[in-house]
């Protein structure tokens, strides 16, 4: 039996280092933003599909997605026909993973996990948190976005007290070696589930 692991947290909460500290202790880790870039890359399956609809987002064969933002902020519609187009694509790819491998547990790096209503495919969801201080401290040492175009893209998620609400585990990405705790703790849950399954 495999177990799957939903893995969500809004901007700057450190869901890439834990999905990272799931990989380091020996789960299978799919990456949703990954999955994204392939079928937007050349020969990607969402790359026609969007060219018929937006052929001035396609660039030298890729989806571009510079210029895919600036038909969605233009287009009021493009966003929905956007998503109707790469949702099932990624829900295909998800899909081909997770049969793809033999870990025991599988961990679904999704940002808008609850969003999309992938939460419904995952047999528990784990949530990342921090304070929004350093939450916004973290996105802005990036230095690739300001702290408007920062609030903007965080005010477009669902709140993170709705996330965390809505999850069965929530780690706490304050240290490095506080999450790592804190995923060890929820893996041991986990298998201890499986085990007693």
């Amino acid at each position: 039996m495999t177990f799957k692991l939903g893995l969500t947290g809004s901007i700057g909460m450190g869901k890439s280092t834990t999905a990272q500290l799931f990989a380091d202790a020996g789960c299978a880790v799919w990456d949703a933003d990954a999955a994204v870039h392939r079928l937007y890359e050349t020969g990607g399956a969402a790359v026609s599909p969007i060219e018929a609809l937006f052929p001035d987002a396609i660039s030298g064969g890729t989806v571009d997605r510079g210029a895919l933002r600036g038909i969605i902020s233009t287009n009021s519609d493009a966003l929905r026909q956007i998503e109707a187009i790469v949702h099932p694509l990624v829900q295909d790819d998800r899909a081909r993973f997770a049969d793809s491998v033999s870990s025991d547990i599988i961990v679904f790096d999704i940002p808008l996990l609850f969003e999309t209503g992938a939460e419904s495919e995952m047999d528990a969801v784990v949530c990342v948190t921090v304070s929004p201080e350093l939450q916004e401290k973290r996105v802005l040492e990036r230095g690739t976005m300001t702290r408007d175009q920062f609030l903007a893209i965080r005010d477009k998620q669902m709140p993170n007290d709705e996330k965390c609400a809505r999850s069965d585990f929530v780690i706490e990405t304050d240290t490095l070696e506080h999450a790592r705790q804190q995923v060890h703790h929820v893996l041991e849950q986990i298998r201890k589930r499986m085990t007693d399954a």
